[in-house]
């Protein structure tokens, strides 16, 4: 049979021992005082004291007891029965105390055995002494650390077996004896004042036992679900914390990994053609030094404006520095293009004036993948002979083609981890488009990014007048 778990917070190991930092507790949600926060954090303190306070309550009703009798006169010739008692009363009472001391680690077994013990009490001398006491402390440690339905169980079986006994062995006469008074006319003679049956006797004695582990079980039960509330609202204290840590956290990556897309798309296209251009000046610097001076001046102005770009993105992290100049958008896409053809690469571009939807974001999407593209043709194709950057609106989506030739020069390794097309696939998925790239059969690239937006508002919307269209595509660049 499976052991009842204990309920929180009465075990043997003390309550808020082993506390870890920043974890909400049961000894902090109670509130207790000093002195019961010490018996909590001690529970071996608290055992003692209730061991010592049964010990001294049961000490006493035993010489009470045994006074009792002897002031009746019911063993006034029987000093036997009379040593008999009183050893029996203390006895049980010293025993029942040591069994207490277990009732917070095995309170069924503890129960049980001092039901054991009251029953031969009442084999021995008659009455059951203290331990009616030291029943109702082994039912509520019981009560308070089991279930309900152990607890009833223990109830019933306690009650059973020790009224049953009461019943054939309990002696009325001395746990119930009658209560008289000095008769006035005779004052050698006594009174009954009030007397009771045998019968009698036993029902009191069993009612008032039943009253007693009453009281001891609703008191255990009580304070069980108590600790049970407190231990949920603890449970659910710490799990709203854990899940408030955990969203930091994702926030924390989540913003991590935006910052690095930005600096990746603001440094990288910049510095590729950065590097472009300067290439481009020292082989020109002694045949043309005028194209290879433009070349040097559209170094200085993309240099400026990739540093500008990097403090407009890092300075959002302290806000108080964060230039207030608008994002990138669909109205730099001319400048982007202009900055690639300095830089050597031969863009054609068709519908850079399609109108795009008003959200800036949108806007500073489709200025990042076209940027990126580019990139990537400019860094992994040198030579080609063509590049078509096509931006055209449907009624669902706007949709950006960037195709190239293919290199016709020998490429070294560009390195790179793959960012670019990442950071394309992450912008496209925010709006639920999608990014498809790979090889054409001339041996060039495509990449094709389709990003849903709704229908223009006006269906009058065309391209802005004086843009190049560029070549139309060419049905043979589909992808292989």
């Amino acid at each position: 049979m499976t052991p009842d778990p204990p309920t929180p917070g009465d075990d043997a190991r003390p309550a808020g021992a082993g506390v870890v930092p920043g974890v909400f507790t049961e000894l902090q949600a109670r509130r207790l005082g000093p002195l019961r926060r010490f018996l909590v954090r001690h529970p071996r303190v608290m055992d003692a004291v209730v061991v010592v306070v049964f010990l001294v309550l049961a000490l006493l009703s035993v010489l009470t007891t045994t006074g009792m009798v002897l002031d009746s006169g019911l063993l006034a010739d029987d000093d036997r029965a009379v040593g008999l008692l009183l050893a029996c009363g203390v006895g049980t009472s010293v025993l029942a105390a040591a069994a207490l001391v277990w009732r917070r680690a095995a309170p069924v077994v503890v129960t049980a055995a001092l039901a054991v013990l009251a029953v031969a009490s009442l084999l021995v001398s008659g009455t059951l002494g203290a331990l009616d006491l030291a029943l109702a402390c082994g039912l509520y440690a019981v009560a308070a650390s089991r279930p309900p339905r152990t607890a009833w169980l223990t109830f019933g079986g306690t009650m059973l077996v020790v009224a049953g006994a009461g019943w054939v062995w309990e002696r009325t006469d001395l746990t119930n004896p009658d209560i008289t008074v000095i008769s006035p006319e005779d004052p050698g003679g006594v009174t009954p004042v009030l007397s009771t049956t045998p019968w009698q006797s036993h029902v009191l004695s069993t009612t008032g036992l039943l009253v007693v582990l009453l009281i001891a079980l609703s008191i255990g039960t009580s304070v069980r679900n108590r600790r049970l509330h407190v231990a949920d609202l603890v449970e659910r204290t710490n799990a709203l914390a854990r899940d408030r840590d955990q969203q930091a956290r994702l926030a924390r990556a989540a913003e991590r990994t935006r910052i690095a897309r930005e600096m990746h798309d603001v440094v990288a296209h910049s510095i590729t053609v950065m590097v472009a251009l300067s290439d481009g000046a020292s082989a020109a610097l002694t045949r043309s030094p005028d194209a290879a001076r433009t070349a040097l001046d559209e170094l200085s102005s993309t240099g400026r404006g990739a540093l500008a770009d990097m403090r407009r993105v890092l300075g959002v992290l302290d806000g108080h520095d964060a230039p207030l100049e608008p994002q990138p958008g669909q109205d730099d896409l001319g400048g982007v293009v202009e900055r690639f053809r300095a830089a050597g690469l031969p863009v054609h571009a068709r519908g850079l004036g399609t109108p795009l939807p008003e959200e800036t974001t949108f806007r500073l999407a489709v200025h990042r993948i076209v940027a990126e593209a580019l990139t990537n043709a400019l860094r992994h194709a040198p030579g080609t002979t063509r590049v078509l950057v096509d931006l055209r609106r449907t009624d669902r989506a706007v949709e950006v083609e960037v195709v190239d030739e293919g290199t016709s020069l020998p490429v070294a390794d560009a390195g790179g981890a793959g960012r670019g097309l990442i950071g394309m696939r992450e912008r496209a998925a925010v709006y639920g488009g999608t990014v498809d790239a790979g090889p054409t059969v001339r041996g060039g690239w495509r990449v094709h990014v389709t990003l849903p937006c709704d229908a223009p508002t006006h269906p009058d919307d065309r391209p802005t007048a004086g843009t190049d269209p560029g070549p139309a595509p060419d049905p043979e660049e589909i992808p292989a």
